[in-house]
This record gives structure tokens, sequence and C-alpha cells, in this order.
């Protein structure tokens, strides 16, 4: 780890001036992600700017039914605030389900969102990766893929973004305030995090010196759940997750109609993936478990799968059926019924690559 200087911000504006002036510093709030990066020798700021001890801490439920979240509120915190478990259950099923019990507890709303690609490849400094040296190549394409996009990715980076809690806030339409040089902007987290395109460097569209100082997420909707299928039950990123809010007509139909759904994808690409696609075939539709593939399939239909993580197609469709059978409170299918939801292993003859491969 290289030397570096500390300073401790009196204020988000004092924050914002001292990052902004100084091209090779960093905001520092609970660390576990960029003080693992400086160990690893992939990130080396020469001034850390810390934020933890701002005011920035606070869950608040304002008149009209949104809420704003701090951005130092700690991922524990969060997930267990009673009205956030209540209102959006998506956010702090996710919450829970990411990172460890000792990582949560210092884990920050805005650090949650900014945490960088667990790809083995840009973790490791003796290989290739655009990420983290651009022009350099991509070591992933040609290596170990288990883990990587089968949306949105480039010949430049394959890699996918870790965060459960940023998959349950794109299907909550949650929104981020940022404060920079220029004054405070808010942005749409579907628009935040960046495909990566030619410059898979920049994992978000802010701009050096700008720091985040809230997420804002909407009246709650109706149902929403979050779902991560894994490796292994804990401290595991997602091969797949879902998180999907849905809204039904309450007419009598039966099936019930869907009146609004929106669902986001973890696992599957270099942000959190909003399923435009699966949402526009649902709206009007009714909730059934064929409805819910039909549109599962619509969204995969621009899916480009890997040598190595082709199962992750069947995964996704099974998943997000299973998320939203259980969201609209229909029963469960028979375990062993043909063409049913089994999001946690294969689908059939299209599930090549299923078994475990290695590095």
């Amino acid at each position: 780890m290289i030397p570096f200087d500390y300073r401790r911000a009196e204020d988000a504006a004092a924050a914002v001036a001292l990052v902004s002036a100084n091209p090779d510093a960093a905001f520092l709030a609970g660390g576990t992600n960029l003080v693992d990066r400086m160990k690893l020798g992939i990130a080396d700021p020469t001034l850390l700017v810390d934020i933890s001890r701002l005011p920035l801490d606070t869950v608040d439920v304002q008149e009209d039914g949104r809420v704003r979240i701090g951005t130092n509120v700690r991922n524990a915190d969060l997930a267990a605030n009673t009205f956030v478990r209540s209102r959006y259950p998506a956010l702090a099923q996710a919450l829970l389900a990411g990172a460890s019990g000792q990582l949560r507890n210092l884990a920050t709303t805005g650090g949650n969102l900014l945490q960088r690609t667990r790809c083995v490849y840009f973790q490791n400094p003796t290989t290739a990766c655009n990420k983290r040296e651009p022009g350099t190549g991509c070591s992933a394409v040609d290596g170990y893929t288990r883990y990587h996009a089968i949306l949105g990715a480039s010949e430049e980076c394959i890699a996918t973004h870790p965060s459960d809690m940023a998959v349950a806030l794109a299907a909550l339409d949650a929104s981020v305030v940022v404060l920079g040089p220029a004054g405070e902007r808010i942005l749409p987290l579907s628009e935040f995090h960046r495909l990566p395109g030619n410059e898979p460097q920049r994992d978000t569209v802010l701009e050096h010196g700008e720091l985040i100082t809230a997420v804002e997420l909407p009246p709650a909707p109706a149902r929403s759940a979050y779902r991560k299928v894994r490796d292994r039950a804990s401290y595991a990123f997602a091969l797949v997750s879902v998180a999907a809010a849905l809204e039904l007509e309450d007419d009598g139909a039966d099936p019930p109609v869907i009146r609004d759904v929106r669902i986001a994808l973890g696992g599957v690409a270099h942000k959190p993936w909003r399923a435009l696609q699966a949402e526009a075939v649902l709206r009007g539709a009714p909730a059934t478990i064929a409805a819910f593939r039909a549109a599962a399939d619509a969204e995969l239909a621009q899916a480009r799968p890997l040598r190595g993580n082709g199962f992750k197609v069947p995964m996704v469709r099974n998943t997000m059926a299973a998320v939203l059978r259980d969201l609209a409170g229909l029963p469960a299918p028979d375990a062993g019924a043909a063409g049913t939801d089994h999001p946690e292993g294969p689908d059939g003859p299209e599930d090549a690559g299923w078994e475990e491969q290695t590095p």
C-alpha cells in the first residue's frame, strides 16, 4: 500500500472541494471495498477524505411518502429499519443477502453503490484488465466466466456489478442525490451506473469530486421482493438475482391483471439490469407463470452467454418466474413437474455449462 494523506471533512461541501482539487483523491466512508483495493495494489489514492462522520446517516420519511436515505446509513441499520422492512421488503432482503454481518455494520449506502466488480482478473494486478488498466485487454473473455455478464457486455469488459442493494433500488425506481463542484443533481439509479462500452474503467456517470449524499425512494409499491441465487448460502456474490415490484388490478379477475411491474436483475451485467422488455410484456397481462416466463424470454432474447455461464439464461428465467409468482400469490408448481421454475438448478438441454468449472 502506497503512502497517502488523510483529511476529515467538516461538511459535504468541504469534502467535495478537497477531492475535486486533487485528481488522485478519494472519498472514504466504510472503506470495505476501497481499502481492500488499496491492499491489493489496484487503487492508489494519494489523499483520502473521510466523510464517515458527516451527518448523512438518517432514514427520513417525507410527507408525500418518499424516503430519503443518507449516504452514510450503514447497510445493517438500513436492513433493520422497521419502515424499510415493512414497506420496501425487497431492499431489506437484498441488504441481508449481501456480504457478512460484520461488513454490513461498516458498509454504507453510498459506498455500496460505488463498489467495484469482484472479477478475479480485475482484482489480480498481474493479469490484463481494461477496467483496471485501459488498453491492456480483458483476461476474462477467454478465461473463467462463471460469474460474468450475459447482458450488455462489450469486447472490452464482461465483468458484473457486485451489489445486491443496487439491484433492489433499481426495481424500486430509486434516485441518487449527488453533490459536486457545480452544485446538486439528482440521477435516476437506472442511469447512474454505466455499461462498459469502450470505457470499462468508468463504472458510473459521476465526475471526479462528486459525492453521493442520499438515495431517494418513491412511495412504496404494493409488493416487492428480492431473491439471490449463489453458490453458497453466505458471503457469496450472485450468480443471478432478481428484484421485482408488482402492482395488481383490484377488480376480482382470476387470474389477476398486472397493473404495473418493475424488474431488475443482478449478476448478469456491468450494472443492475432493468428488465424493460419483460416489464413491457407484463403490463396489462394476466399474472400467470406462463406470462412470467414469456416476459423473461423476451428480456433474455438479447442475452449473449459465454462458454462458462450459459446456465445463467435458464436461471434468470426461472428465478424471475418464481419471484413474480410469489408476489402475485400464485401457488408453487409441483417440484417434479416439467417446465416448472427451479431457480437454483439447470433447466434442460439449453443449460450448457451448468457443471462447476475451475479457472
